[in-house]
């Protein structure tokens, strides 16, 4: 028997329902807009790089409707959804490690003895390339489906890395604008992921 649910948890779980059984684009519109910002900040705390939270809370978000229908009622939908993104954070960190190579060379300390020296490597390694190689490319794809003005100032701001007043520069527009559009269009781009058509 399933335990009681608090208001919440019985709002999360229609919509859940509405989203599984109809895949009504609604329903998931609306869990992403009770949980994204919550996941954002999660995220950015463990993470300490806005873009990259950025990034990791749509991938998590994705995951996590494509998974909707292992969710079962007997805690919470924000703990669920939580657990997916932590792990997905973690999958990310662990991946994202930097590795150390060791120099064969011995060196000898001051006692006397014999010993091997590690450097850091600052160079990714081969998987961390991958990673990110996937990461843009599923990045890409959802981009490629914005509508043209904010498709290119995310290219610029997120892919080339401009600053806001380079993306300014690059497409003449004033500062405000690119700030304001670019806050628009990763509403967009959450739209996008819960299968909302939006014709602004």
């Amino acid at each position: 028997m399933r335990k009681k649910l608090t208001n919440k948890g019985e709002r999360d779980l229609k919509l859940i329902n509405r989203a599984i059984e109809t895949g009504d684009p609604k329903a998931y519109a609306e869990l992403m807009k009770l949980y994204r910002d919550p996941l954002y900040f999660m995220i950015y705390e463990k993470i300490s790089d806005q873009d990259v939270a950025k990034d990791l809370t749509i991938e998590s978000l994705g995951k996590a409707f494509k998974k909707l229908h292992l969710y079962k009622p007997d805690f919470t939908f924000s703990t669920w959804l939580f657990t997916v993104a932590r792990n997905h954070c973690i999958d990310y960190l662990r991946k994202k490690k930097l590795p150390t190579f060791s120099i064969d060379k011995m060196t000898v300390n001051d006692d006397g003895r014999k010993s091997n020296f590690y450097l850091e490597s600052k160079d990714p390694n081969p998987e961390q390339i991958l990673m990110k190689k996937q990461r843009v490319k599923i990045l890409r794809r959802i981009v490629d489906q914005l509508k043209p003005k904010y498709r290119d100032l995310v290219k610029l701001r997120y892919f080339k890395e401009y600053s806001y007043e380079e993306v300014a520069a690059e497409l003449d527009l004033p500062l405000g604008t690119v700030k304001a559009q670019l806050y628009r269009s990763r509403e967009q781009l959450f739209k996008i992921m819960s299968g909302v058509k939006d014709n602004i």
